[in-house]
Order: C-alpha cells, then structure tokens, then sequence
C-alpha cells in the first residue's frame, strides 16, 4: 500500500527538566490524545504502534495511520503561531513581511490549487475523449485528434456517421467499406471491445501496482478526510498520478462510470500537495482542512464546469469545518480553476458548462405534476440503486475470490458493459455524448435521428427503456470497482433516459388532448416549441435521479442549472430534486456515500444528523458501569476501586520512569488521565502517549542521570534531592491541564454534539471531580450502531 514521508509536524520547542540538568526536546503539542486509539477499519486492531523505548520514529509523526486529528489542540496552536508573528510584526521590515505573507498564504494557495485543478481537468478530458473515440477509429492524417476536432479539421463542418472521411473506421483500415455487412459490423464490435478491454485492464494494473488508493470514487474518503481522519498517502503524489492516467483510461473504456467524482479526490490531492509549500497549512492538520474544503470545490467546478455550485458541494456534502473565510477561498479557487479550464477549452466549444442546453419556451403549471413524479421515481431508482450496490459490495469484500482478484473482476465488467453497449445506438457513445442528445430539442434534427422521429416511437420507447435498465444494473456492479470512477454521470445518465420517456410521454398526451374538441387551454401550445420539450424532462429527470442517489439538494440544482446554462427551469429541478429527497430519505436515511463510509467502518460523524438518543455518559463509556450509577459516597469509591483496574491512569507523583515505560508496553491507548493518586481518582489533567514516549527518550539518549528508578512528577512538588542519586523527572509542562470532561449524567446528544461541533476525540467523564471512565470517538459510533440496530 502506497505510503508517503511522514507529514510535517510544526513542533513547539519545550523544556523537561532532569533534575538539576534541563534537557531541550520538541515536542509536538498538537498529537492526538484518547483513552484508546481511534477505529482503524482496516486492521481491527487499536493501535498497530508497538512500544520500544530504543526506537523512537515510529512516534515522531503527528497522527498515526486511520487516527482523527485533535481540532482543538491544533486550532489552539495556530492561534499561539498568530500570537507570535503578531509580536513580531513590530520589527520593521522583516516582521511586517512575515506578517503580510502569513495572511495572503491561504489566497496564495487557493490560487495554485485552482491553476492545477483547471490544467488537470482539462488534460483529462482531451485525453479522455481522444481515447474514447480510438474504439471505433482513428484520424488517419492527424492521429491525435478526436473524431470532433478531426471532421473540423477537414473542414466537414457537419458530420454524422461515415459523413466525415477524414475519420478511418477500423473496418476501413482493413479495406472494408460495406457498412452493411456482416464483416463490416463484426470488426466494429471486435475493435470497440478490444479497445474497452485493454484500457480497463491497463487502469486496473496501474492502481494495483502503484496506487491501491487512486480507485473508487473518493468523495466518501474525502468526507472522511475533512472531518479530521488521517488517511497516509489518500491525497498523496503517487495517487494523484495514478488516478488521473487511470481516470483518462477507464472513462474512455466505456465503463458505467463517470470522471466526476474523482475529480474532487483529484483536486484534494493537488490541495495537499501544494499546501506542503505553506507551513501553516501543511505542518497542521486542521488548518489544512480549509485547503482541502476549497480544493474540493475547485474538482466540482472543473468537473461540471459548475463554480458556485462547487462551492455549494464543499458546503453542504464534503466539509466538515466550514469557516466564512474558507468559503471565500473556496469560491476564489473555484473561480480560478473555471478561468484555467475555460482557456484550455478541452471540448471546443469556448464553454465551460458539461451539457449547454438553448431551450426558448416556457414551462406551465400543470407540467409541475410529471416534474414531481419525476422527483418520485428518482427517489425510489436511487434507493434501489444504493440498496442493490450496498448489497453487490459486501459481497464483493467478503468473497475471497473478487476480493483477490480485481483485474479479472475489472475485465469481466468491462467486456459485458462493451459488449452489450455495442448494440444499443444510446449505450454505444459515451455517456456525455448522450446525456447532450437526451438533452437537446428536436428542432432542426435530420430525419434519422430516432428521438425526434415520431414515426418510430415505438422503436425509441424500446431502446430508451433498454438503455435505462442496463445502465441501472450495470452500474450497480461498476460503482466499487477498482478502477477510478464516478458515480455523478451515471446517475444522471439514468435520469436523463427516465426524464426523456417521460417528456416523450407526456408529448403524446398533450398532443391527444389538443385533438380532442373542446380541449383546455393549458393544452394550447405548439408542441415541441412552447409547449411540453422532452429535453427539459430529460434534465429534471436528471437531477432527480442525482438527488436519489446522494441525496444532495441546493447544491444539486445550483450544479444543474450552470451545467446546462438554464436560469428558467430552476423551479422545475427544485421540485423534482425536494420530491426525490424526501420519498429517498423515507425509504433510506443515508445517500451512497454515507453508506460506502459506513460500509467500510471510517470513524465519520456527520454533522448535519440528528441523534435522539435518551442514554447518558455512563452507559456509553469505557470501563462501562453495568448498573446503575450510586450516589453515596461509600458506593462511589467501590465503584472506583473496581474500575482502576481497567482504567489506565497515571498518578501525578509517585510513578517511577521504569513504570510509565511498562504502562506504554502493556497498553495500546493514546492517552492517560493524570490523577492525584489511585484511592481518590481526582483528576488533574491528560497526557498523550505519544507526548509521554518523547519525554522519556530523549531523557533516556541524553540524560545519565534519569535511570528506571528515577520518579517521574506531573506536579510542581518536585524534591530537591532524591535518595540513591537518581534525578527526578519532571513533566509538568507536557500536561493537559484543561481536558474535556463531561459528568456521568451529560445527556448522549450533548456528548455527541461536543464530538461534532468541537471535533473531539475524547472526553474524560467525571463524578465530583473524579474520573470514572472515557469516551472517544469509536465509542460514540459503536454507540449509534447498536443503538440503529435495536
């Protein structure tokens, strides 16, 4: 599994004194703390970090592998680092520098992040589109040009199928022109599968070999990751490069899959990579979140060409920690990536939005009733869909055999969706090309075009209808693949197929009713001008079948309406998108991304759910208290004789260096209450495991004097002279005076909103002051699991 160097920790020079003999060690003040590690969802275990007190670096880097990061100590060091270049903005000129540059660092940032964002889509999607066209042929005189830009090229300003001679069929190349034969049409299906084929094997093997974290989607990890959980080497270089070549490869191979979503995982990578450049975003993991929050709204304006709506996305669906100036940034980044994608042009057309609609008509009143039913079968599709794909990859995870062999799952899947693609006009070009068809309106097509033909509905209703139910169950096998992919296009494939059946259908109505004598006037209208524009159901139905999937709303309608450029049918989407949101959440409460987090165990907490939960502290800590708490005195220090057993604390005077060393072998939690002593547990204060293991190396490797014997003090009661010569050690300043706590009695909503709101790995939980026990933050998930369960 890929691993990048360890990141940067901006480390706070501190003292610990030996005695008489002070020695100077860093220590990082921002690790992580918790009564025990956090969840790691891809060892079961607690901690895979073993002591030794003779190997120190496993302990230098600021968080460990699946741990979440510590909001609170690390927002609290930043403003300490605010506090001291204020100080120094006195020093004219060199302090008013650094001052001016720590401020403008952020916009600094923000700016190369949108440069790369709009540089990387846009080579994506040239070569994505180039490649997609090399299934059926190749621009014999300019080979790296698509089949669009090859016909402009040769001045065929208007082309379809074999119109446009500079493009070379394959069956050309073996010197087979009859389009007509069986020879012709068997090459065609050869080619186009062995080309989706090889490209979807090549992608496979790139993230096998170099990057397992550049497949899937991405957004459920990049929630993950904005809420404070540390993935090594999700955003890192080699992933970024992986899964952009791969990307380009299985987007082209024709796969149900779209290249949407993992332009955010893109986006946020580039976001990392760049903030290592600023020490104030890389060296704190907090404050990198506002990068990545504005990075990922620079991948969803690339994406859809969307940068309002790409902020609306960080907004509402990706971030976690939201601050006003990180919106801004997020909309400076989202503006810069649409100028840069914008000057690339990669699709020709100087314009940026995906699907560029020109509908001049008007909608009326009675069409809201078709909207709204639109915004019901998104709601009931997208939960078959997230039901169905929940479903598909637990057994995928469980089974051995595709759980070992993802190439042959990755090619198999790829040769049923090419060969079966093949045969159906709509499923044979790429799911862009024919979300734009699905979209467009009829007038001034040519007469072939079968969604215009009303002379051959019924061959359409077949094809549409054919087209929709391969799309759904192929994508059900697709999404989780590990490949790069997506899930916005498919969903809006989907959507559009349902919203076109039913425009078309509704047409036929409103022209059955105009024969009809005595018809209403809602029904006056010419069709297909001003009337019923199967096109515009096409694009509800798209943002309903979008919204049944993730769940998303605002920035749902806002990406739609600047995806296709059309300002008068935001109230349609509107209804379609609240309709398919609430019949969703009535039959599921989570969107696909929130079930592939859950799927896969990440320690995420939403913030934007509700908990009614009618426990308290004590129920839910560890140790656990199995009956009810007392509230006399003699049944309180019962109580806390049997748990200090369990519970792992450090006394603040009295443990020996040789103690604390055998506490950390023995244990694998990430942190210690500190209290008076074992018979009265008051508490003192915390200290971090990791801030205990620096402490007492560096005393080991530099001080003589600090043997095993040698007492170790939290307190400021340190002796002046100790007996038998060894010096004491004092570790005052490594201690958490002001931890977290709650009482057994706090209310789970209020714990649960500490944890979302503060970001929170841990509170201690207390009676009169003592301690009783612990929560972290897999204590409050397995919580909410049992308690969803029962």
């Amino acid at each position: 599994m890929e691993r990048l160097s360890r990141s940067g920790t901006q480390s706070d020079t501190d003292e610990v004194e030996l005695g008489d003999h002070t020695a100077t060690i860093h220590l990082d003040m921002t690790s992580g703390s918790g009564s025990s590690t956090d969840f790691n969802p891809f060892s079961g275990n607690k901690d895979d970090t073993a002591f030794d007190v003779n190997d120190a670096p496993t302990f230098f880097s600021k968080y460990g592998d699946f741990h979440t990061i510590d909001w609170q100590r690390d927002l609290a060091r930043d403003r300490l680092r605010h506090k001291m270049i204020k100080h120094k903005k006195v020093d004219f000129p060199l302090g008013l520098l650094q001052s001016g540059w720590d401020a403008g660092a952020g916009w600094i940032c923000v700016l190369f992040v949108g440069i790369a964002a709009g540089a990387t889509a846009g080579i994506i999607d040239i070569g994505a589109r180039w490649m997609s066209d090399l299934k059926t042929g190749i621009c014999a005189d300019r080979f790296w040009l698509d089949r669009e830009h090859c016909c402009w090229s040769s001045n065929d300003t208007f082309f379809k199928d074999d119109d446009c001679k500079a493009w070379t069929k394959w069956p050309w190349m073996l010197n087979d022109y009859n389009s007509q034969s069986f020879a012709f049409f068997l090459v065609e299906w050869i080619f186009y599968i062995g080309w989706a084929v090889a490209m979807s094997t090549l992608a496979v093997l790139f993230v096998k070999i170099f990057a397992p974290y550049a497949c899937g989607s991405g957004i459920p990890e990049i929630k993950c990751i904005l809420s404070g959980f540390v993935i090594r080497g999700y955003l890192g270089k080699w992933t970024f490069i992986i899964k952009s070549v791969g990307l380009i490869l299985s987007s082209a191979s024709g796969l149900s899959l779209g290249k949407e979503g993992p332009m955010v995982h893109l986006a946020c990578c580039i976001g990392n990579i760049f903030s290592y450049l600023f020490p104030k975003y890389g060296m704190n993991e907090a404050k990198k979140r506002e990068i990545l929050s504005a990075s990922a709204a620079a991948g969803v304006s690339v994406a859809f060409g969307a940068p309002i709506g790409g902020v609306l996305f960080s907004l509402e669906e990706a971030s976690y920690y939201f601050p006003l100036k990180t919106m801004w940034r997020s909309f400076f980044c989202a503006l810069v990536a649409g100028i840069i994608l914008r000057f690339v042009n990669p699709f020709g057309s100087d314009q940026t939005s995906l699907f560029h609609v020109d509908y001049m008509m008007k909608w009326t009143f009675i069409e809201l009733v078709p909207f709204a039913l639109l915004g019901l079968f998104g709601g009931i599709l997208g939960s078959l869909f997230i039901f169905a794909n929940i479903r598909w990859s637990k057994f995928r995870k469980n089974n051995k055999i595709l759980g070992s062999n993802p190439i042959y799952e990755v090619m198999i899947i790829t040769l049923i969706t090419a060969s079966t693609a093949f045969f159906n006009p709509f499923t044979r070009i790429s799911a862009a090309s024919m979300i734009q068809q699905l979209f467009d309106k009829c007038e001034g097509q040519v007469d072939d075009d079968v969604l215009c033909d009303s002379n051959r509905l019924f061959t359409l209703y077949g094809q549409l209808f054919w087209a929709l139910l391969f799309k759904f169950i192929i994508t059900i096998f697709t999404f989780g693949i590990k490949v790069p992919c997506g899930l916005f296009v498919p969903s809006i494939a989907m959507g559009a197929i349902s919203g076109r059946l039913m425009g078309i259908t509704v047409s036929q109505i409103f022209e059955s009713v105009q024969a009809t004598p005595g018809h209403s006037d809602y029904f006056t209208c010419q069709l297909g001008k001003d009337c019923v524009m199967p096109g515009l159901y096409a694009m509800v139905g798209a943002a309903a079948v979008l919204g049944g999937v993730t769940r998303m709303t605002v920035s749902l309608v806002v990406i739609m309406f600047e995806l296709t450029g059309s300002l008068e049918f935001i109230v349609p989407t509107m209804v379609a998108t609240m309709f398919s949101k609430w019949i969703g959440d009535g039959i599921s409460k989570m969107g696909i991304y929130e079930a592939h987090i859950e799927l896969n165990g990440y320690p995420f907490l939403d913030s934007k759910g509700e908990y009614p939960y009618s426990t308290v502290a004590s129920q839910v800590m560890r140790p656990s208290i199995n009956r009810q708490p007392p509230v006399d005195e003699m049944n309180v220090m019962s109580d806390f004789r049997e748990m200090k057993n369990e519970l792992s604390v450090i006394t603040e005077d009295g443990m020996t260096l040789g103690d604390l060393e055998s506490l950390l072998r023995q244990t694998d939690f990430n942190g210690f209450p500190v209290v008076i002593s074992q018979n009265t547990m008051h508490l003192v204060g915390f200290v971090t495991r990791r801030d205990i293991f620096l402490a007492l190396h560096t005393a080991r490797k530099t001080q003589p004097y600090v043997v095993t014997n040698s007492t170790a003090y939290f307190s400021d009661n340190v002796p002046d002279s100790v007996p038998g010569g060894a010096a004491p050690l004092r570790l005052r300043k490594i201690l958490d005076l002001a931890p977290m706590t709650v009482t057994d009695q706090t209310p789970m909503e209020t714990v649960i909103d500490m944890f979302r709101k503060l970001g929170l790995r841990q509170v201690l939980v207390t009676r009169n002051g003592k301690v009783l026990g612990i929560i972290t933050k897999k204590d409050i998930l397995q919580f909410m699991r049992n308690e969803n369960s029962t």
